[in-house]
């Protein structure tokens, strides 16, 4: 009797269906989808919307592990759903991945690097920005314990340099000028140089801006407001910026140096470029920006000793 019950249950209780197979996968594809489609609109209270901006090309992360559960448990109708983040998502980032932009002819070769103060491997960072054979080369946290050894390795292919604070610029070309550029911090982080390329004059400066922390970004997007100032009344032909900007590719906040230069990375690259921190990066505080130029190339080369990686980009006239 105990069993001709147990039995008469179950042909009583129904099977899943499709639908509530995949209920929690669609409810967190809508979720994603409503975050993508939302984060820019977020306040940047606090420097809110600037991690959002930040970690949101990681959100892509989240649609093949959806997709894969909607596969094991056979959900269709959450297999679709899917689609609309991963959609959403392509729209937003997918153009990094595809291959297009850049090629031809690279007459001026240029790379930044920020070696990180305290470096032990200043030498063999410095070596392998040789390797890329670059024309330019901008570097950032430059202590004075380290000028020698770059000396030392540069001089001989960068007989030109210029130097303010701990930003500095060794060039192949003869640099005619050079000033430091206020960046509205209390000391000068960056610098402007006029580079006499063979094929014209390109001014070229070497930035390192203002550091964000979680919570408080006021710093760093007072750097950047200022920076854009400085640009705005800069009428150079020709204009490159090498730095580290301490701001991600993605970031709302560098809108104002995109909107009157264009990004080497997103012009020539291939993916996203992400430079910090070195061993895995997530994202891309090192920039190559300019103007009045065509980008050729652009990547990303690690070197020993630093959190970032070096950013390179080349272009022609």
């Amino acid at each position: 009797m105990v069993q001709s019950k147990i039995n008469n249950s179950a042909r009583r209780s129904p099977a899943p269906t499709p639908t509530r197979r995949g209920a929690l996968v669609i409810t967190a594809a809508l979720l994603l989808a409503l975050v993508l489609a939302g984060y820019r609109f977020v306040p940047n209270v606090r420097g809110l919307g600037s991690m959002l901006d930040s970690v949101a090309p990681f959100l892509g992360i989240a649609v093949p592990v959806l997709a894969l559960i909607a596969l094991l448990r056979r959900a269709r109708l959450a297999l679709i759903a899917v689609l609309v983040p991963g959609l959403l998502w392509a729209g937003l980032f997918g153009a990094a991945w595809l291959p297009f932009g850049g090629g031809g002819p690279v007459e001026l070769r240029v790379v930044s690097q920020n070696l990180q103060a305290g470096n032990p491997e200043p030498d063999g960072a410095v070596r392998a920005l040789v390797d890329i054979d670059a024309d330019v080369i901008g570097l950032q946290e430059v202590s004075g314990g380290i000028r020698g050894t770059i000396a030392e390795t540069l001089t001989d292919r960068y007989p030109h340099q210029a130097y303010v604070s701990t930003v500095a610029l060794w060039s192949r070309f003869p640099i005619r000028e050079y000033v430091g550029v206020d960046t509205g911090l209390d000391w000068t982080r960056a610098l402007r140089a006029v580079v006499a390329a063979p094929q014209g004059d390109v001014v070229v400066y070497v930035v390192h801006l203002g550091s964000a922390r979680i919570g408080d970004t006021s710093v760093r997007d007072h750097t950047i407001a200022t920076l854009a100032g400085q640009l705005r009344g800069d009428d150079a032909e020709r204009l490159v910026i090498l730095g580290d900007l301490n701001t991600a590719a993605s970031d709302r906040v560098i809108t104002p140096l995109t909107d009157q230069l264009s990004d080497a990375q997103a012009d020539a690259g291939w993916g996203m470029g992400f430079t910090w921190p070195s061993v895995l990066p997530v994202t891309r505080p090192d920039h190559v920006l300019y103007r009045g130029l065509t980008a050729a190339t652009a990547d990303v080369v690690r070197t020993p000793g630093s959190d970032h990686r070096a950013v390179t980009a080349g272009f022609r006239f």
